[in-house]
């Protein structure tokens, strides 16, 4: 078992905190990297993050499901092909 609580291993860390120290300038400067911190994060929007979600499901799905080979012919009025469609594989 340790020899410290939970509540002594607390209580020295916010002992510890710079946001505790009796210089202003020492506070200001803790504040100022805590706000850089937040604003350096880019933030994304509830769009972007389901546009990533929606694009990971789609590529799960294409690669989990059997490759399928599709067979077009349209045909002109008179019975002469009308379309050719040629793709790569």
């Amino acid at each position: 078992m340790s020899d410290t609580s939970s509540l002594t291993e607390l209580a020295q860390f916010v002992g510890q905190s710079k946001l505790n120290s009796e210089s202003a300038v020492e506070r200001r400067r803790a504040i100022n990297s805590l706000t850089a911190g937040l604003y350096a994060r880019p933030r994304h929007g509830v769009g972007e993050l389901l546009a990533v979600v929606l694009a990971l499901s789609a590529r799960t799905r294409r690669v989990v499901m059997p490759h399928v080979d599709i067979d077009i012919d349209v045909f002109a009025p008179n019975g002469d092909r009308a379309v050719r469609l040629i793709l790569p594989h």
